[in-house]
């Protein structure tokens, strides 16, 4: 099975969307295809079988044109329709038609001759509505309708009332000509209002395309050279200098900055990158030179993931467009048939024929399937580019449009809530009497803050000596603390791991040890003092080394210092759970660490339940149960960060994969239905407020959709409404839903506090 898209030309209105599936459909091959009004692009999955040229020649024959989308390529510009053209020459022949109408409240009376009247409406009936005819005939020769068959048979009808009146009574008959050239004129208004909009739709999409450079600069051979963005290699060394865009995927090799990734992960300040940092195509750099080696490049960078990302989300349908498609089936054949009736109702209760045409002509013109078509996706487009441009990948419409009714939000600990890396939480240097020499722990207190400041920061150094070098993560977040302290450490002398129990080396013409508890406890160093406190430590989720050097009587070994080492939680995170617990969520962590780390987190943070040492696979069953209740039936939120969180991603009612959380991502994300590019637990806030503020819309532009017609059809059908007034209120349904949409993009994320 595969998935390809097409670009289709043509489309106007949900009834369209509907036959172009159908014709899809019946390809050999085909299992599923989806189309979308507002990006005009169908979705076709399907085996080999089904073809790329097979699909276009289906369209054509539906009366569409297509054209296969190539990933790698640029997205092919869309073909000038001259809509504006057209509706401006329309509305130039059309002027004069109506003015005599304009002018009549005013007490002036003017008739123009029948004979200009024919010839200022013909073009605009033939010439500039012939897409219309063109349209409505392929409709019907596939036995179907849409939009354009209403226009062609409502306007034809007004045009051919008129001409027949004309050869009747001649040249001082009252015609209609105005009703059809105005309606054109209108609906062509609506038209070229209509594309302008939905191109703003696709804005937010357009921004992420225009941040990949087209072309880099490599350092080959010792040389700078500048070359296509398609010529860079993984591997390639590629200096980005300042005020530039960083036109791959890579990690620094030389130089520090700041990248401004807002555009990608909606990070409102530059963020700090030094050499060894991961960084991403399309940031802007800042201020330093920096030469980055490529790790991906084209379609594999992380921007044109995100960009695919993006496009497979506004290409799907979300769950509320099934009900317009299902409406929109029938829509088209039901006006008809009401302004079939409409006729023959007013043309047998009154005798005029002519009346009854023209109330028969505002029903068909005044139906709005564009509005139909466009309520929803149009929406949607416009809320995954906002969600895009602040950092949240919306992979799945649904997943979007269920994350409002999410009433728990279920969180993984490691990589999630906490920072996913030990940092070193405590340094207690131990005194020479068995104790420790820090002010509130086991044995004691320094009386002097400066003399105990000093002690932390020798221990520090002896340790920061031993692990110089290292690249295990307690190592590194040793020597972070002692950079951070200022402590500057010279290589230990003879270092030598010691599988299992630790590091040992010779600092300052001392032999020391950095050793686990194990190993303290076979050097005999075991005392309750030493018990107690690690056993305190533990209590927090921390886990402890001991520094012991040979300072006792003849060089016996002597414990000097007490490390402990945890996993910080994330700034946000506390922020995150408040807010979630202000909307009426309940927060629950599932972890599988041991329950003393997991409950010192969730106390921390305010969390409403905790599920600790739950195994990867076990995960899914959980969130299973937080569905099952009590309450029963609620939905539930999975976020998660790596790959053992998948199962339950996959299983939750809407999956958030911490995207910027690194580690397994790229299993979660393809599992999750949104993915956040922030390593920040707040953005699951920011989701449900967007996902609110859609589905406010959603709700608003099918209102209004169906209430175009649900109010217009019958007045027309009563003769309330002329012609000319239906057709500016269906041009003027289609602009509206999409304009409505377009406000969506005010939303802001909360304001979060400093």
């Amino acid at each position: 099975m595969s998935t390809r898209t097409l670009d289709v030309d043509g489309m106007t209105c949900a009834s369209c969307v509907t036959r172009v599936e159908r014709a899809l459909k019946r390809v050999p091959g085909v299992q599923e295809a989806s189309v979308n009004l507002a990006t005009q692009q169908a979705v076709v999955t399907g085996t080999e079988q089904a073809q790329d040229e097979l699909l276009v020649q289906a369209l054509q024959r539906a009366g569409y044109d297509a054209r296969p989308v190539v990933e790698a390529a640029p997205p092919a510009p869309r073909r000038p329709t001259h809509e504006g053209a057209m509706a401006a020459v329309a509305a130039l022949l059309s002027t004069p038609l109506i003015l005599p109408m304009l002018l009549a409240p005013l007490g002036v009376h003017i008739m123009l001759p029948a004979a200009l009247q024919f010839a200022l409406a013909t073009p605009v009936q033939f010439w500039l509505g012939a897409r219309f005819y063109r349209a409505g005939w392929a409709a019907l020769r596939s036995g179907s309708g849409n939009m354009d068959l209403l226009v062609a048979l409502g306007t034809s009808a007004a045009y051919g009332l008129s001409v027949v009146l004309w050869a009747r009574e001649g040249a001082f008959a009252h015609l209609y000509f105005e009703s059809s050239a105005v309606v054109i004129t209108l609906v062509l208004l609506g038209k070229w209002l209509e594309t302008r909009a939905r191109r703003q739709t696709l804005d937010a999409l357009e921004g992420l395309r225009r941040l990949r450079p087209e072309v880099a600069r490599v350092r080959r051979n010792g040389a700078e050279l500048e070359v296509a963005l398609d010529a860079v290699r993984p591997g390639d060394e590629v200096i980005v200098r300042p005020g530039e865009r960083l036109p791959t995927d890579g990690v620094i090799i030389e130089g520090s900055t700041h990248l401004d990734e807002s555009l990608l992960t909606g990070e409102s300040l530059p963020v700090a990158r030094d050499v060894g940092a991961t960084v991403t195509g399309g940031a802007l750099n800042a201020e330093g030179l920096i030469v980055v080696r490529t790790t991906a490049v084209g379609a594999e960078s992380r921007l044109a993931r995100i960009v695919r990302l993006v496009e497979s989300a506004q290409a799907k349908k979300a769950p509320t467009q099934q009900l317009v498609d299902r409406v929109s089936a029938v829509f088209v054949p039901v006006v008809i048939g009401i302004a079939v009736l409409t006729l023959l109702g007013w043309g047998f209760a009154q005798g005029d024929w002519s009346q009854a045409t023209l109330h028969a002509v505002a029903v068909l013109v005044i139906a709005c399937p564009c509005a139909l078509g466009l309520a929803t996706p149009a929406t949607l487009m416009v809320g995954t580019g906002l969600a895009a441009r602040h950092g949240i990948l919306v992979r799945d419409a649904q997943a979007l449009e269920a994350m409002r009714q999410v009433s728990v939000v279920a969180f993984d600990k490691t990589g999630t809530l906490t920072e996913g890396r030990p940092a070193l939480t405590a340094v207690v240097p131990w005194s020479a009497s068995g104790g420790s020499a820090v002010d509130g722990a086991v044995g004691g207190a320094v009386a002097d803050p400066a003399a105990q400041a000093q002690e932390r920061l020798e221990v520090l150094h002896r340790a920061a000596a031993l692990q110089a070098g290292s690249e295990h993560p307690l190592a590194r977040a040793v020597l972070a603390a002692a950079a951070q302290a200022g402590v500057a450490a010279s290589p230990a002398q003879a270092v030598r791991a010691v599988p299992g129990r630790g590091i040992e080396g010779t600092v300052d013409g001392v032999r020391w040890r950095l050793a686990s508890t194990r190993w303290m406890g076979e050097l005999g160093l075991a005392t309750p003092q030493a018990e107690a406190a690690a056993r305190e430590q533990a209590l927090q989720g921390r886990s402890v080394s001991w520094l012991v050097g040979d300072l006792g009587p003849a060089g016996a070994p002597q414990l000097a210092g007490l490390f402990a080492f945890g996993d910080t939680v994330r700034p946000g995170a506390a922020a995150a759970v408040q807010a979630l617990k202000a909307l009426g969520l309940r927060t629950v962590m599932i972890s599988g660490d041991h329950e003393a780390a997991a409950h010192t987190v969730a106390a921390g943070l305010g969390l409403d339940q905790v599920r600790a040492e739950v195994l990867p696979e076990q995960k899914a069953s959980v969130v299973a149960q937080l569905r099952a209740g009590p309450p029963a039936g609620q939905r539930v939120a999975m976020v998660g960060d790596g790959l053992n969180d998948a199962p339950a991603l996959a299983s939750a009612d809407v999956g958030l994969a911490m995207a910027g959380a690194g580690g397994g991502t790229d299993v979660a994300i393809d599992t999750a239905g949104l993915a956040l590019m922030r390593a920040d637990p707040r953005q699951v806030v920011e989701a449900i407020s967007l996902s609110r503020a859609v589905h406010a819309k959603l709700v608003q532009n099918l209102f209004w959709a169906f209430a175009y017609n649900v109010v217009g059809i019958p007045l027309a059908a009563l003769g309330l409404l002329s012609p000319v007034v239906a057709g500016a209120a269906m041009a003027l349904s289609s602009v509206s839903v999409v304009t409505n949409a377009l406000a969506l993009r005010r939303w802001r994320p909360p304001n979060w506090p400093a």
